[in-house]
């Protein structure tokens, strides 16, 4: 057997960021090929020949040999001691009692396993308790096996617990005098690497800390999104991904009580390219190749496949620290399965391959960024069809292997049929984010097709959900006030409509043509259905003409919501490698205020935490198509001018550009919280960097957080650096024509003034300039909360952020890299703030039921 598909041992990562024992030299015998260019979507032809020219070596790893002992059980007794192989990883799954008790859970995979689970009694137990609380009030809770074969076994730990009137800190941990004794295991190495790599140990901490807000206080939210490399990516050019090391710095600093994966968290493209579907991808006949099976055999290899690349990435760090101390809610996207699932013409995405690897990628999806057991078998050619279900696979998928009965969960609303592709119904999710926020996350890739993103009856689904809890949240006196919604790809976008038109032309049918035959164009065109590479990406945008209609129906849907409840909606978008701000807003023309209009939902767009970003010019590009949309004749939408200088010394983007970011990022959200008797007040207009341990990067500011449970040793606010209040602070929040000539700051009367103040980078920005006195720009901040959008702004200060204010509004900071080459992960802050709804006018008219699109029917026959 290839190493490829056999699981291998390899070096780790001690948390603090040291490894843990002395690593030995070895040639790994990279790729030479791998790129850093910006401009490489995909692997070039040469990569590609490299990785089969130079097949791997067989890795030693986990395989049913290798784990006897902890294999399958002729009895219930388990082994003497369990040894972990991932994890642990941490999700926050709901709240209720409207807030009053949280519940999370725990998962680690465990080497060996088999189809008889271990007794009670014999399997690993956590540890659960209080900081700062006596031993009265400890649990104790045994693992609950979801999955289990001859190679792994997944353990899941229900962790429920009393939100207290304070916040509160806790811990849990492992080898606490019940149960068997718990190791941490060897780390399974990078498929990507060549060469026999030596297993290293890993370390398994004490005890782990989480923190959950107090009663009255809403969740502090870490959302980021793309969290890998793309095939053919010189990883060494980008340092990895360090901006984990600013996260959990931030984290330290003050924590976050969830992290938010928009999809992409692990990239599993590698798979056609050096994986079990590479001699699949080079078949050159588009026919052969939809033909080909998915037989056992191979579905095998491609479990593996997935099995080894979930285990390497969850345990790389920094990325794997922040796992199991900040609670995760997962949504995922193409690159958790291959890249473009989902937005291929319908024949080729009913092909057996694409079938059977979409059940392979759901099955770990589920296992290990949700916790829920997968289904008992996943697509493969021939196998029964039982109860209609074209998913299920032979019987030999459970020889061996134990699969936990579905648990259903009241934090998840399932759609209501199974995905076209992926034959599993959606798990969309709704959970209470403290006391005041709301979160709902749509799965977007399950019912995917080029031509409709999910389906109207698990939309209706989703909204029956949101209604049933706000007015139920509203009767209790407990009512939401933001709703966080996760779509993962952007909303509000430029569009690139000619582009589309052009890679979809009839004109690009001899080219298409010539690639077939003699390779012409090379990765320009796919090597799925042959179409340009670059129109998956195209496709898979809500502003992508063949999602108009339904990304139209959705606004306006959410418009609806947002008045009849007074919520301010705000939307959550990943995908695309760039940082921007979108956001839908009411016609100027209409006059109203910011704070009392329900069609103000600001998108918020952040890509990658990991991947390179795209190239200077794609990026200036998209800011010059950043015009007035109108979605209809009262709502308009337009990219905020956010980014008033590059982040650090470099130039990034052209002067023009002010819209788009293409540098690696992530973003953070905090409420500035009716609760909060001091306000911090800003005393300079000075931008901070993140980076150090007080939260910057030049030292300048002095450190104004408060001890925290996580970082005892962080100073206290100095004296002078904080008011008391005793009356909210709300600042005047004017229509978007009245502020054109009111409160305007002086710089911007004088723009020059204003570009030669600002400091780090040496090439002013066009940008200076907020309210033109010529003609209003919705370009620029449209209120209050939006001046000084960018790194003067209070929520890009680690001082201010969250505490300036006690009006309920949502500071967001994104966080974007200064220097890709920087191992700490130094981050440059661009900040404004979302402001609460305050209406009691007419609810609009609901817009009805959205009209279903069948790929089968619109790309028919002859595909594209």
């Amino acid at each position: 057997m290839s190493s490829l598909h056999n699981p291998g041992i390899g070096p780790s990562i001690h948390p603090n960021g040291v490894s843990s024992t002395p690593t030995k030299q070895i040639d790994l015998a990279q790729n030479p090929y791998a790129s850093e260019s910006k401009w490489r979507h995909v692997e070039s032809t040469a990569f590609a020949r490299w990785e089969r020219e130079n097949p791997r070596p067989e890795i030693g790893g986990i395989s049913p040999s290798s784990h006897a002992a902890a294999g399958v059980r002729s009895s219930g007794n388990g082994p003497q001691e369990y040894k972990i192989i991932c994890g642990p990883l941490l999700n926050f799954r709901r709240m209720e009692g409207h807030g009053r008790r949280w519940f999370g859970s725990v998962l680690i995979v465990t080497e060996g396993g088999g189809m008889i689970v271990p007794e009670k009694g014999q399997r690993p137990v956590l540890k659960l308790r209080r900081v700062g609380n006596s031993e009265k009030n400890v649990q104790f809770i045994e693992g609950l096996c979801l999955y289990s074969d001859p190679k792994v076994t997944f353990w899941r730990y229900d962790l429920e617990v009393a939100v207290r009137s304070e916040g509160s800190t806790w811990e849990y941990g492992f080898n606490c005098g019940k149960g068997p004794k718990v190791s941490m295991g060897e780390q399974v190495p990078d498929p990507k690497k060549k060469g026999n790599l030596p297993g290293e140990k890993r370390e398994l901490r004490e005890g782990y800390r989480f923190v959950i807000p107090a009663f009255e206080e809403s969740m502090r939210i870490m959302f980021f999104s793309c969290n890998g490399f793309s095939v053919g990516t010189d990883e060494n050019a980008w340092t990895g991904p360090v901006l984990w090391n600013d996260v959990l710095r931030q984290h330290k600093e003050r924590p976050f009580h969830v992290m938010i994966g928009g999809g992409d968290q692990l990239y599993n493209d590698g798979i056609r390219v050096d994986g079990p579907l590479a001699e699949w991808a080079d078949i050159a006949n588009p026919k052969k190749r939809k033909d080909h099976p998915f037989p056992e055999e191979l579905r095998q290899k491609c479990d593996e496949y997935y099995l080894r690349n979930y285990l390497w990435w969850y345990s790389t760090e920094p990325f794997a620290s922040a796992n199991c101390v900040i609670p995760q809610l997962n949504i995922w996207d193409d690159h958790d399965i291959i890249d473009g699932f989902g937005s291929y013409v319908d024949r080729f995405m009913k092909c057996d391959v694409f079938r059977g690897i979409g059940g392979t990628a759901h099955k770990y999806y589920m296992l290990f960024q949700h916790h829920l057991p997968p289904p008992a078998r996943t697509y493969t050619t021939g196998g029964p069809s039982a109860a209609g279900n074209d998913q299920a696979g032979g019987a030999g998928q459970t020889a061996n292997s134990y699969v936990h009965p579905p648990i259903k969960e009241p934090n998840y609303i399932y759609g209501p049929h199974p995905g076209p592709y992926v034959a599993e119904h959606t798990h969309n999710m709704f959970a209470r984010l403290g006391a005041r926020v709301a979160f709902v996350g749509i799965d977007a890739r399950t019912e995917r097709t080029r031509h409709q993103v999910n389906r109207p009856d698990t939309y209706e689904a989703i909204f029956t959900r949101l209604y049933e809890e706000f007015s139920s949240a509203k009767q209790a006196k407990r009512p939401y006030k933001h709703l966080i919604l996760l779509l993962g790809i952007p909303i509000a976008y430029p569009r690139l409509t000619w582009l589309e038109n052009i890679f979809s032309s009839p004109l690009m049918g001899p080219m298409k043509l010539l690639n077939r035959r003699v390779g012409f164009g090379g990765s320009f065109f796919n090597t799925f259905d042959g179409s340009v590479d670059l129109l998956d990406d195209l496709d898979d945008h809500y502003t992508a003409r063949t999602h108009k209609e339904e990304r139209n129906w959705l606004i306006k849907k959410l418009q609806v919501l947002s008045a009849r409840f007074s919520v301010r909606v705000t939307i959550l978008g990943g995908d695309v490698h760039l940082a921007a701000l979108g956001r839908f807003y009411a016609n100027p023309k209409l006059g109203i205020p910011v704070e009392k209009d329900y069609r103000y939902m600001v998108n918020m767009i952040s890509s990658a935490i990991t991947n390179k970003p795209p190239p200077l010019a794609v990026a200036n590009l998209l800011a010059s198509r950043n015009k007035i949309h109108h979605l209809d004749h009262e709502t308009d939408e337009t990219l905020l001018k956010l980014f008033d200088k590059d982040p650090g010394p470099a130039t990034k983007t052209a002067g023009y550009n002010c819209v788009t970011m293409p540098s690696r990022n992530f973003t953070i959200i905090t409420e500035n919280s009716p609760h909060n008797t001091t306000i911090v007040e800003a005393s300079t207009n000075s931008t901070a960097t993140n980076g150090n341990g007080n939260g910057n990067g030049n030292g300048a500011l002095p450190e104004l957080q408060p001890p925290n449970p996580l970082n005892p040793d962080a100073s206290s606010l100095p004296p002078g650096s904080i008011h008391s209040h005793s009356h909210s602070y709300r600042p005047r929040l004017g229509s978007f024509l009245s502020s054109r000539s009111h409160n305007r700051p002086a710089s911007v009367d004088n723009p020059s003034s204003a570009a030669s103040t600002q400091t780090g980078n040496s090439r002013s920005k066009s940008k200076s300039g907020l309210f033109p006195r010529s003609k209003p720009d919705p370009r620029n901040p449209l209120y209050e909360g939006e001046l000084s959008c960018g790194t003067k702004h209070r929520a890009a200060d680690p001082r201010l952020h969250g505490r300036a204010a006690n009006d309920g509004s949502l500071d967001v900071c994104i966080c974007v890299e200064i220097d890709r080459g920087d191992a700490t992960g130094k981050t440059q802050g661009y900040g404004m703030t979302i402001p609460v709804l305050e209406y009691e006018g007419e609810v609009p008219e609901d817009v009805g039921y959205l009209v279903e699109r069948r790929a089968s029917i619109i790309d028919g026959d002859k595909g594209r």
